[in-house]
């Protein structure tokens, strides 16, 4: 008995390391020039993994992040700007892939909640200092000697 509780618990503590796949990028891209090369890194840390959390396609290693990756170079050396390649991923993807995206009737709430919501704390805590403050003053408390 003891044996199989052993190695049930072998099996259950091996079974996620045998089910990781460790992406690896069959080839690696090549640059033409360390200009290129500097774009294209600032441009994919820009970019958003679309199957990651929260994860540019510079630090995702997912399959389809190493897809994106040299899918953004091919269109960079369409002589695509910055702008364009954003634009195409968009049209493709969703707003979805952008880290920033832009200011649009869309994305108000996202751009400016957290500041509607500090604005709605502050006026809050504003109207209970005043009320504190015109009310009647508090009654000395005699129970507690010093």
């Amino acid at each position: 008995m003891r044996a199989w509780l052993l190695g049930l618990l072998v099996c259950i503590a091996v079974a996620p390391v045998l089910q990781a796949q460790v992406a690896v990028d069959a080839s690696p891209l090549e640059f033409r020039d360390p200009a290129e090369e500097r774009r294209f890194h600032r441009l994919v840390s820009e970019l958003r993994c679309v199957m990651c959390q929260n994860q540019s396609l510079a630090d995702s290693n997912a399959q389809i992040a190493h897809d994106l990756r040299r899918e953004v170079l091919h269109l960079m050396r369409r002589d695509l700007d910055d702008a364009a390649v954003k634009a195409h991923l968009v049209a493709r993807y969703g707003e979805f892939v952008l880290y920033r995206p832009r200011v649009q009737p869309a994305t108000w709430l996202l751009w400016f909640g957290p500041l509607l919501l500090l604005g709605a704390g502050g006026l809050v805590i504003w109207r209970l200092a005043g009320a504190r403050r015109g009310g009647r003053p508090l009654p000395p408390d005699d129970s507690q000697e010093w």
